[in-house]
């Protein structure tokens, strides 16, 4: 097989929106792939490395820009009391894990610090400490 900087680019695209599926990051990763997709077209005009890494940030940054603009505006929703999620990792006494919480990928601690919660748990989110949830585990409540 051969491999050139059109095909690395093409295989990072792939990465990249592959990665936006699992790791969900408000379409960072996506675009970036995206602006992967376009510089691995245009690196078979241009073959200077250096230059398809400089216009691949530029194309990202504004791609970017671009969505952060067309996209509508959500409202800062605030965290009601015992809201409920689920947790996409382990949570291991007094480390901190992942929860899904209203569509989004949390950082997530429990409130009990001696307690831990394994992976697809549903949880009660009763806090925030900036952007980690406080979670206890649904189980624990009833």
């Amino acid at each position: 097989m051969l491999f050139n900087p059109t095909m690395a680019w093409l295989l990072a695209g792939s990465i990249l929106c592959l990665m936006e599926l699992f790791v969900p990051t408000a379409l960072v990763e996506f675009t970036m792939g995206l602006s992967a997709f376009i510089v691995a077209g245009i690196s078979l005009i241009l073959p200077q490395p250096s230059l398809q890494v400089l216009l691949w940030m530029i194309l990202s940054a504004l791609g970017l820009f671009l969505s952060r603009q067309l996209l509508p505006k959500r409202k800062v929703s605030t965290l009601e009391d015992a809201d409920e999620a689920e947790t996409l990792t382990e949570i291991r006494p007094g480390e901190a894990g992942r929860v899904l919480y209203e569509g989004n990928s949390w950082r997530a601690l429990c409130e009990d610090p001696d307690n831990a919660i394994g992976p697809n748990q549903k949880v009660l989110v009763v806090g925030r400490k900036g952007n980690t949830l406080l979670v206890v585990p649904e189980k624990l409540l009833h």
